[in-house]
């Protein structure tokens, strides 16, 4: 892109650029920042944080994460989200007695389901010392339009700052903007689909890789870029029973009110219903939905409880006050087309395609969901735009679930983690084996092998995997010497994409980058020598060790997921 014709660019230089601000980006920025970096961050939407604020996505979580498996400055993170409730939120003295352990929501997905606006506020504080001080630099509202490189390294990233917010797709043309240049000696990649990696004009992997290019048990036999998983568009809701909260009713409701999902296997229902796929399984399964009566036990199957974010039983709130879910459930899973390698205007298209499906889920709730009482609708369910922060109770940003993947020096495969495929190689037991080791472990993480469904008709892949390590190699590309990935982006296949793109370890991935820009900036190497020699390597080790990073699950009483 040429920028000839274009405002003035204004030039910021520091020591780390992190492009991207979301989960794993906040994790480097705020890594970086205790490592004495000046740092600048770039973010795409109207706050810090991705999954965990402008997405809205209460965190998904392994079992152990109270205690292992993520790494220090995430397990002081959450501690900061629970002194929060328990210093600004009124609970009760029982929630107040356990306020260390404390679950707000009480959902089934995480230990700590919340309110994102609580984890912006968190951030807010943990980084406000170093934007008085100068030592960061934040830019919201901002997207990276083109690299500079020379040989291998990177000079520097244009941006375009908005001046306005974008609540869903950015309006096209939008030309309310000034321009940036960020000069850094590193850079790191925290965008949500890896934008810049075409902007440098790297190699990336998109989409799915075949079954000849991986050996992966669950790769199609072609490769298919644009077998991307489906996007979501989350909102939050609660229930007033003497309310009327029926929005008006969707633009696209007509189509989404019958449509059925062309997958295989068959999804074999409409999208809207309680009806869905098992993921496990494949098989056809009824979820519950009762705001006035929840079922006692958590769990996927009741989509109540399933990612509450305020349990009002917590709190001293008056009488029917309700809880607040939020609604990131298998019938807002948008699989009609892509957002990544598309022109914008079809991005945009499908964007607005995700939100309107969101709309007509919750239309379709309000007026003619069926209930166990025989009646239809429910029409006092209503939106929370003052806890999603947004004008319409929508999340700010979608959530995507996948990115462009760097060619990195380490590329994680499913014979790597998988349950069945370590059995396979090792000839071990269920209860001995364990996820293969890499000694270029720069971090741990743990969940199943779970890809939802895809653009491309492919219905779940929802497989056990066994707690695993993050490898240093793959989050330092083969062809750029000053550029790490800090998120989603890293090099994972389709298939392992499906473990390492939650929470933990995209704050893993982040935080592992920052230290090692750091590192190798107090040492003068590039990443990949330091990745290479077992020394440097080793001694980088220790660094992370210190820090707070878990290498590895030895010594853990661990089980397959």
């Amino acid at each position: 892109m040429s920028l000839n014709t274009q405002p003035q660019s204004e030039k910021i230089t520091c020591q780390l650029a992190v492009i991207g601000g979301g989960t794993g980006g906040f994790a480097a920025v705020w890594a970086a920042l205790r490592k004495g970096l000046k740092v600048t961050v770039t973010e795409e939407y109207d706050r810090l944080g991705g999954q965990l604020t402008s997405q809205a996505v209460p965190p998904d979580e392994h079992p152990w994460i109270e205690s292992c498996g993520g790494t220090a400055s995430y397990r002081q993170f959450r501690q900061y989200v629970r002194r929060y409730y328990r210093n600004w939120y009124p609970l009760t003295e029982e929630a107040a007695a356990r306020w260390e352990r404390l679950n707000p929501g009480e959902g089934c997905v995480s230990a700590l389901c919340h309110e994102p606006a609580v984890s912006s506020a968190v951030i807010e504080a943990l980084l406000r010392p170093y934007i008085s001080s100068g030592q960061l630099q934040v830019l919201l509202n901002t997207v990276p339009v083109q690299v500079s490189r020379q040989g291998d390294s990177i000079k520097s990233v244009a941006v375009k700052r908005y001046s306005r917010p974008a609540y869903g797709p950015r309006p096209l043309g939008d030309k309310d903007f000034r321009l940036y240049t960020i000069e850094a000696p590193f850079f790191i990649d925290a965008t949500e689909t890896g934008d810049l990696l075409p902007l440098a004009g790297l190699e990336y992997s998109i989409g799915a890789e075949s079954k000849a290019q991986t050996g992966e048990p669950h790769a199609p036999e072609k490769a298919d870029p644009l077998n991307q998983q489906a996007v979501s568009w989350c909102f939050v809701i609660d229930y007033q029973p003497d309310r009327q909260s029926v929005i008006p009713k969707p633009a696209q409701y007509g189509f989404w009110r019958g449509y059925i999902p062309d997958l295989k296997p068959a999804w074999g229902s409409p999208l809207l219903s309680w009806q869905a796929t098992h993921p496990i399984t494949l098989e056809p399964v009824v979820r519950s939905f009762n705001p006035l009566h929840p079922k006692p036990e958590r769990g996927p199957m009741d989509l109540w409880t399933f990612r509450r974010i305020s349990c009002a039983a917590n709190f001293k709130y008056p009488s029917g006050t309700s809880d607040i879910v939020l609604v990131n459930w298998p019938q807002i899973d948008y699989m009609l087309g892509q957002v990544i390698e598309v022109s914008e205007e079809e991005k945009a298209r499908h964007l607005e395609g995700a939100r309107q499906l969101s709309l007509s889920m919750l239309y379709w709730m309000q007026t003619e969901a069926p209930r166990e009482d025989g009646q239809k609708g429910w029409p006092g369910l209503g939106l929370r735009p003052d806890i999603t922060q947004t004008p319409d109770g929508l999340a700010a940003a979608p959530y995507i679930r996948e990115a462009r993947r760097i060619k990195g020096h380490t590329v994680v495969l499913e014979q790597y983690v998988s349950l069945e495929a370590r059995m396979a190689e090792t000839g071990l037991s269920e209860k001995e084996v364990r996820a293969f080791q890499f000694a270029d472990s720069a971090g741990i993480g743990a969940y199943r092998l779970d890809l939802h469904p895809s653009a491309s008709g492919c219905n779940y892949i929802d497989v056990s995997a066994l707690p695993f390590q993050i490898p240093l190699g793959a989050l330092i590309p083969r062809d750029a010497d000053n550029l790490l990935a800090g998120g989603k982006n890293l090099s994972v296949t389709h298939i392992t994409n499906g473990c390492y793109r939650l929470h933990p370890v995209e704050w893993n991935v982040g935080e592992a980058a920052a230290l090692c820009a750091a590192y190798c900036l107090s040492n003068n190497y590039a990443p990949a020598k330091l990745w290479k020699e077992r020394e440097l390597l080793q001694s980088f080790q220790n660094e992370l060790r210190e820090f707070g990073i878990e290498l590895s699950w030895e010594g853990r009483a661990i089980y397959p997921l």
